[in-house]
């Protein structure tokens, strides 16, 4: 297994484009998305937990009920959701892009993401549609293009490429994703779009995503607000020729391992781009009863605000780890919990058996410096670890959030 270059146009067979189209104000920003395959594709989808659901993800699950898709349509700068003509929107946007690329309408993944509750106009979709369509190709910077068309807050491009082997056969597999603000776990966080041309049914396809994102997607956090709109969709067309994935196996591992490959390196990155975030924040927790408590611990660290503010000011506030665990509800002996910060600048422990040690501030204080930082948690209470995502909490993220519509 080896990262390449390409993005969602790596695999074989699959195209993408992206346009302003009027729906955002500033004209030097994408707003538009597509990426397309040449073949009907084994499609799965995994949807926000949120009962307040985009209108987008309505259509789209009626869409790919029979396990099958061939494009994507995303808009950027309104997410298309409590608008009383939502659904509406969204599936007449699913007919003029079915017309231009002469394909069924229920065929389409469409999906939206920017301000909620403001009336989206089709009008300006519909109009760039054809320049949309005209546009696709299948070269790097058309998964760029792609990938900026689904942007709101985000300040960097997610993007990712794998080249893999399944039972000797090259396959190829691509990711883009936005997400920035209101990422917290319970799936889904953010958008994300994942392209392969291996050869899986529907049915495993589901069983791989569904099961990839307990430890993925759903251990990222960045503010602790679960989105309305967003979700994760995987297309896999077959065109790079392997025998079909219709069973667990040697050949269903491989493609898991791939899978995760995309989904980890799309974590790290949109935790890494939180909203006014400095630095990425990684908790790894080794030695919890079962994989259910160091899931819980992970992410009630990753989520505490106060961890988050002190590693913002690079504070070795360990105390603050400690309180996280202990009202985090998992089953864990807190006087065997140690702590260690880990970064490019080396390691320190700051806790053992619960209690705090003599450690240099200083050095602390130089390792928290870094914009990569990992908090170590040991438990000493099993055999089951789990690692979770998230940033710090910065002046900007109030900023942005208090100013986010005008």
């Amino acid at each position: 297994m080896e990262f390449i270059n390409g993005g969602v146009v790596a695999a074989k067979g699959f195209y993408a484009n992206g346009v302003h189209c009027g729906i955002r104000k500033n004209k030097s920003k994408k707003d538009l998305a597509l990426i397309y395959s040449e073949v009907k594709a084994s499609t799965a989808c995994v949807y926000t937990t949120n009962k307040v659901k985009g209108a987008p993800l309505t259509v789209t699950k009626n869409n790919v009920a029979n396990g099958y898709a061939q494009a994507i349509i995303c808009n950027s700068g309104n997410a298309n959701t409590c608008n009383a003509d939502g659904i509406e929107v969204a599936t007449n946007t699913c007919i003029a892009l079915a017309k231009e690329l002469k394909i069924d309408a229920s065929d389409i993944v469409v999906a939206s993401t920017g301000v909620i509750g403001q009336p989206l106009d089709i009008a300006p979709i519909v109009t760039a549609i054809p320049t949309l369509v005209s546009g696709l190709r299948d070269n790097f910077g058309a998964s760029r293009d792609a990938a900026e068309g689904i942007m709101t807050t985000d300040t960097r491009l997610k993007e990712v490429a794998i080249s893999f082997e399944i039972n000797g056969v090259e396959c190829k597999m691509g990711g883009i994703a936005k997400g920035s603000g209101i990422i917290h776990p319970n799936m889904a966080t953010m958008l994300v779009f994942i392209t392969t041309d291996c050869n899986i049914t529907p049915e495993m396809l589901q069983k791989a995503l569904s099961t990839d994102i307990q430890s993925t997607f759903n251990m990222v956090s960045v503010d602790g607000d679960t989105s309305t709109n967003d979700m994760v969709t995987v297309m896999a067309n077959g065109m790079a020729g392997n025998a079909i994935i219709d069973s667990e196996g040697e050949a269903f591992d491989a493609f898991m391992k791939a899978l995760n490959t995309i989904t980890v390196d799309l974590c790290r990155n949109i935790a890494y781009d939180g909203e006014g975030a400095t630095k990425l924040l990684e908790c790894e927790v080794y030695g919890a009863k079962d994989d259910k408590n160091a899931k819980i611990i992970a992410k009630s660290i990753i989520c505490s605000s106060l961890v988050k503010a002190a590693m913002f000011g690079a504070d070795a506030n360990w105390g603050r780890i400690l309180c996280a665990i202990g009202y985090s509800g998992a089953d864990v002996d807190v006087n065997k919990v140690d702590v260690y910060f880990k970064s490019e600048h080396g390691e320190i422990l700051v806790c053992k058996n619960g209690a705090g040690v003599d450690f240099s501030e200083d050095f602390a204080k130089t390792i928290l410096s870094d914009y990569e930082i990992t908090i170590i948690v040991k438990l000493g209470d099993g055999d089951a670890n789990s690692v979770a995502w998230g940033c710090d909490l910065t002046y900007d993220y109030v900023k942005i959030n208090g100013d986010y519509r005008t």
